[in-house]
């Protein structure tokens, strides 16, 4: 028997899913604002369903497969990309619950982001930090295992294009093979429902200073000037021209995305979604159409009701790293050959001051 959780840290909520060999024991989600103001609440539940024989912890950008014994401040920086100035406020909580979670007992372990993924050619890595964080790998973790139930196929037959929208960031992930092969991270592609996605150098240039908040603004609520809009609020005023413009900007950037993978990712045997914005009928609706030129377009029928599909991805590997039945999807993804640090193979002169400092 393996019991295992997985621990999503999503822009709106921490997600926590919890696999009893084959059976979902803890389906749940805490809304991300509580455990910035109270972060022992992870442990608070985490102890309650102890004993456990590993947990996927939140991982932010990721790491080489690492423990949280062997987590000091450098892998924390590297993990969290919070330099020593910045406000510890704009990382979502993750630095606090990192830190609650070293003081434990727990038997944690944290994975890679796609930038580590040995799968990846370094040359789609050039001048890249992100390809998609650590969640999003756990995303692409679950869509290899529900395309090859759906199929009947074995992991290494699963070949997709995975558009993940969560509340915050999207990104755009390419399967071959049941392998993570090219990524296009939330702050590297399109925009999302709050992130502007990739910044203009100029505009970069003119602010001068880029704060993690930054990141997580000028997307659709900026646009039609309502931060607090819920998805589905949203969708039922397209008819307004600001919303219609936001609109036009999120579904063309996402098609444009997939038709980027598109050379990644050639004959992929579908495209798949999956997050927060995904589960509104009138975005999947349209994306659906509008993508059906690219390849057939499919939502990811995960196994939680509650948790969303990168808690439940990162379940699925917590049970293959502790040699359950799933091994076989980190066998496949090659996650424990991940290697490397998020700058690697960025050639910047600039970048130099900040690696030196960090010692990375």
């Amino acid at each position: 028997m393996v019991k295992v959780i997985g621990i999503d840290p999503g822009t709106k909520s921490y997600d926590f899913c919890g696999l009893d060999d084959n059976n979902l024991f803890m389906d749940t989600t805490i809304p991300t604002e509580d455990i910035l103001k109270d972060p022992e609440l992870v442990v608070k539940l985490l102890k309650s369903v102890m004993p456990l024989d590993l947990i996927v912890g939140p991982s932010g950008y990721g790491l080489p497969l690492t423990h949280i014994s062997n987590i000091d401040d450098k892998k924390l920086f590297l993990m969290t990309l919070i330099m020593s100035n910045s406000k510890k406020k704009e990382n979502l909580g993750l630095r606090k619950v990192l830190n609650v979670l070293i003081k434990e007992n727990f038997n944690i372990y944290f994975i890679p982001g796609i930038i580590h993924m040995s799968t990846v050619p370094n040359h789609r890595k050039v001048n890249k930090i992100d390809m998609g964080t650590a969640d999003k790998l756990c995303c692409a973790a679950l869509g290899i295992f529900d395309q090859a139930r759906h199929y009947n196929i074995n992991y290494d037959e699963v070949s997709f294009i995975l558009v993940e929208m969560g509340y915050g960031f999207n990104a755009i992930i390419g399967v071959e093979k049941g392998q993570i092969v090219d990524g296009i991270g939330g702050t590297s592609g399109s925009i999302g429902f709050l992130s502007l996605g990739a910044i203009d150098g100029e505009i970069a240039y003119l602010l001068n200073k880029i704060d993690k908040s930054t990141l997580r603004q000028g997307g659709l609520a900026y646009i039609v000037g309502d931060e607090r809009i819920t998805p589905e609020e949203f969708v039922m005023k397209i008819c307004n021209e600001r919303f219609s413009l936001a609109w036009e900007a999120f579904i063309e950037g996402i098609e444009k995305g997939v038709a980027q993978m598109r050379i990644s990712v050639k004959k992929p045997r579908e495209i798949l979604l999956s997050g927060r914005l995904c589960k509104v009928k009138r975005i999947y609706d349209e994306l659906s159409k509008r993508l059906s030129s690219l390849g057939k377009v499919r939502r990811i029928d995960g196994f939680a009701k509650v948790a969303k599909e990168a808690a439940q991805g990162a379940a699925l590997i917590a049970n293959g790293l502790a040699d359950g039945e799933y091994k076989k999807i980190v066998d496949v993804m090659k996650i424990k050959e991940a290697k490397g640090t998020l700058f690697d193979h960025i050639y910047l002169k600039a970048m130099e001051e900040i690696k030196h400092k960090y010692e990375v």
